[in-house]
């Protein structure tokens, strides 16, 4: 019997369906001509908590820091038991297995560790499901592969699994302990991804924070060409007097002495420069989540996690191919789709997309279709399935405008301009202007400006004109500017930020070697951070934008943490290792073994480390903790929030702890103390042995300052 085991109820209802012979609903399972299919619910196993490997760790303590585990454990999940059974009893039945998780890294996990933990020895195909119509799925069932194919997806999912694991169980508890000793009663998650995110965060509101703001001007000249006029930009020389630290010009004095010479100069200037280049732009790829999320964040503010779960929705509808995607091209075995895809838009009741599907030329293959380029899945497009854009809501009809319309550029000839530019000459100074001059709209057609979007380089149309024509001026300005503060992040800037996080990275190579990485966090799971970012109080949105300000438990987090854990650097190094575990070129031992030493240096340094002190009364006796009232077995009573590091302890009197009337001035941690010795009553410090300060008695008080008494005790 062969068994397919699914993600999720949905997808295995509709792998059910494309399976022969008929179908017979079960509890749990479903019955077909070709085998039975079942599914888990996501993560039917869960990592065991630290107090599942010992019940010590149940209790959060500094000595116990790191916990390595020698041999991972799983558990079956409380909400998963009963469709656990039914997997378990269908594996001893099967006599072959067929994998139907998501087809990324985490699907493919979910599925194997199963698999793993019942100890299946049964054959195991896969099949990857990029949509969920029926064509698509057909045309997977006789495509399956072997499951070992895909042996290093799992081990870079495992990697990722066990390495947040280890962060997120050994460096909360260490820093939390940490917080909690100088007198915060707070609890200081940290995350491989989440942390260094939430410093973007606070980083930039501290820019923000900090702005001084500049005034600078920018100086521009009108020259007069015999075939027309153009606007030029004045380019200021190195040495050239009155420039800021980033090269702007920012004192009045000067700009007004330059417009004054320009002004007066008798001689026209003359055309130093003069390059047309002929230039093409591809056509802009096919969307991942990522892309599409930040896409309809712009153009339709809507937040990831709503990208998210609606591009889920149009997937369940046949209508796209697989939301989690973190890729950005098409097979190229698909491109014979096109002819249906565009002519089932060309039928879609949207005026816009019909018309654009109309004019598209299905035989123009763009740099999409790229096999080299597809892992296990591949970009978001829409389905062979027609789509009734009157049945869907507002959201998902934005949605799959824009998967449509990033899907027909494709069939659009690339963008082909002629870009200009021309350096003038003038009393010794250099002018600079350029412009462009469209010859082949080509995919641009289908996004007008948009499609230039901050391509402020590029100026209008210049006149025709070639080197050594004079040029002359017309007159000559400065226009006052002021810097602005950086923006702050909104949700969808600050997932594009984790998708470009190279431009974050402190190290200047690793910048450079960081930028083809795709990030920090996941496709799937970069939208769920945030938010839950937000839902923990670190972040809350203000204003209509929704910008992203940091709370004063972030600030704490991430003023409390080493810049190994706040920075992105390293973050983003070992999302580079588990991209290549994937390809087969990392070992998951030893990427696990820099974990847990990284795990362990961490901890170590949270045992040394000085946080502000939060607390109405410094600890007397170590002074670097505070006194916190606690309930003991004889009332109430003050003690040090560095327990048991110190072990300080006063009486409550009124609310206040009972602080000792004489501390000892040498050691400062313990009090002056009235003792019988056999020269009669003296004053000894209560940390003797530690401490032997010893003085007089003066009428019932110790005779200050102190001066040590020589006692034949």
């Amino acid at each position: 019997m062969r068994v397919f085991i699914a993600e999720k109820p949905s997808m295995g209802a509709e792998l059910a369906k494309c399976l022969p012979g008929p179908i017979s609903r079960k509890d749990g399972y479903i019955i077909t001509g070709d085998g039975v299919v079942t599914w888990g619910f996501g993560h039917i196993l869960r990592q065991a908590e630290p107090g599942e490997y010992d019940k010590k760790y149940e209790k959060w303590r500094l000595e116990d820091l790191p916990i390595i585990p020698e041999n991972w454990k799983l558990f079956v999940a409380d909400s998963c038991q009963k469709q656990f059974g039914i997997i378990k009893g269908l594996l001893e039945q099967a006599t072959e297995v067929v994998h139907a998780g998501d087809p990324d890294r985490e699907g493919q996990l979910l599925i194997d560790e199963v698999l793993d933990y019942l100890g299946n020895r049964k054959p195991v195909q896969r099949i990857l499901l990029n949509a969920l119509d029926e064509k698509s799925i057909k045309k997977a069932i006789v495509s399956l592969r072997d499951n070992q194919e895909f042996h290093n997806l799992k081990q870079s999912a495992l990697a990722r699994s066990r390495a947040d694991w280890l962060i997120g169980m050994n460096l909360s508890r260490a820093y939390t302990l940490a917080a909690r000793r100088a007198g915060h009663q707070v609890t200081l998650p940290v995350g491989r991804v989440k942390t260094p995110t939430l410093a973007l965060v606070v980083r930039r509101e501290r820019e923000i924070e900090g702005f001084d703001q500049a005034t600078y001007f920018t100086v521009k000249a009108e020259f007069q060409h015999e075939n027309g006029s153009f606007i030029a930009y004045w380019k200021p020389k190195e040495e050239q007097a009155g420039l800021d630290h980033e090269g702007r010009l920012a004192d009045q004095a000067i700009a007004d002495l330059l417009i004054g010479g320009f002004s007066s100069a008798a001689q026209p200037g003359i055309i130093a420069l003069c390059e047309t280049t002929e230039k093409k732009e591809s056509q802009r790829l096919p969307v991942s989540l990522s892309t599409l999320q930040v896409m309809a964040g712009k153009k339709f503010g809507y937040d990831p996690q709503t990208v998210l779960d609606t591009a889920q929705k149009l997937y369940e509808k046949k209508l796209t191919t697989y939301p989690r995607s973190d890729c950005e091209f098409l097979p190229e075995s698909q491109q014979v789709d096109a002819e249906v895809i565009l002519g089932n838009l060309r039928d879609l009741n949207h005026k816009e997309l019909a018309a654009w599907a109309a004019d598209a030329d299905f035989t123009i293959k763009s740099r999409a279709w790229n096999d080299k380029k597809i892992t296990a899945h591949h970009a978001i497009i829409p389905t062979t399935v027609k789509c009734n854009f009157s049945t869907l809501s507002e959201t998902e009809r934005n949605l799959y405008f824009l998967i449509a319309q990033t899907y027909i550029a494709q069939f659009y000839p690339v963008h082909v301009y002629d870009q200009t530019r021309i350096e003038v000459d003038y009393t010794g100074e250099r002018f600079t202007a350029s412009g462009r001059i469209v010859l082949e709209p080509g995919w641009k057609t289908l996004y007008g400006a948009e499609a230039d979007e901050g391509k402020d380089e590029d100026g209008g149309v210049l006149p025709a004109m070639q080197k050594g024509d004079a040029a002359a001026l017309v007159k000559a300005w400065a226009d006052k500017k002021a810097t602005k503060p950086p923006v702050r992040f909104t949700a969808t800037t600050l997932l594009a930020a984790m998708k470009e996080i190279h431009k974050y990275v402190k190290d200047a190579e690793l910048k450079k070697q960081l930028k083809d990485v795709s990030g920090i966090g996941t496709e799937a799971t970069r939208a769920t951070i945030i938010k839950e970012l937000v839902d923990r109080g670190f972040l809350r949105e203000e204003k209509k934008k929704k910008y992203l300000c940091p709370t004063s438990s972030a600030y704490l987090l991430i003023d409390t943490l080493p810049d190994e854990l706040t920075y992105p650097d390293s973050t983003a190094i070992w999302e580079d290792i588990l991209h290549k575990m994937a390809g087969g070129n990392e070992s998951l031992h030893s990427f696990l073994q820099q974990q847990a030493q990284f795990a362990s240096q961490l901890c170590a340094a949270a045992v040394t480390l000085s946080i502000p002190l939060n607390g109405e009364h410094t600890c007397p006796q170590c002074g670097k903790g505070v006194l916190q009232a606690r309930n003991g077995k004889n009332g109430k009573f003050w003690g040090c929030s560095s327990y048991p590091v110190c072990k300080a302890a006063y009486n409550d009197a009124d609310g206040q702890p009972q602080k000792p009337e004489y501390p000892c001035p040498r050691c400062q941690k313990g009090e002056l103390k009235l003792r019988n010795g056999k020269n009669g009553p003296f004053w000894g410090c209560s940390k003797y042995p530690e401490c032997k300060t010893t003085c007089s008695d003066d009428q019932g008080k110790p005779k200050l300052p102190v001066q040590r008494v020589a006692l034949n005790t």
